[in-house]
């Protein structure tokens, strides 16, 4: 009985793997034929500005992205303090990122499952990319853990 739901779970990924190598030899084959032309048949509105824009869906239409952009431009003190210890890096030449920058890189903090590898990550994106992190730095590991609350309030 074990024996027959394995043999037929290895038909199904068979089958699955037979429908993409033909599908795969049917793009080879269009691409031999017509050249480069056959990605016509694989890609709508090719002539249009579809490259310029990939990906640009899943970042303008973030709302979590909307809600942190919206935070830290707010009157909170810790999106207050945020901004000024960012202009204090920008200052000593340790940060150059945006605000814009920084509230697409809270988000992706905030996908990161384990919520002390999240903190770790604030902690590195506000310390600067390619800036060891100083675990003796008080006003640093206040601010994270004060922006890795008012996202866990946020989202």
């Amino acid at each position: 009985m074990a024996n027959q739901r394995e043999t037929h779970s290895y038909d199904n990924q068979i089958d699955t793997f037979a429908e993409a190598l033909e599908t795969a030899r049917q793009m080879q084959q269009n691409w031999l034929t017509y050249g480069i032309d056959f990605v016509n048949f694989y890609v709508e509105d090719v002539d249009g500005d579809w490259l310029e824009t990939w990906g640009h869906d899943e970042i303008f239409g973030n709302y979590q992205l909307d809600a942190i952009k919206e935070f830290l431009v707010s009157d909170d003190n810790v999106a207050i303090s945020t901004r000024q210890y960012l202009a204090e890096q920008a200052f000593l030449g340790r940060s150059p990122l945006t605000l814009f920058d920084i509230a697409v890189n809270l988000e992706e903090c905030w996908r990161i499952t384990p919520a002390d590898e999240r903190l770790t990550a604030v902690i590195k994106l506000l310390a600067g990319e390619g800036n060891s992190v100083d675990t003796d730095d008080i006003k640093l590991l206040d601010l994270a853990n004060g922006l890795q609350a008012k996202l866990a309030q946020m989202l």
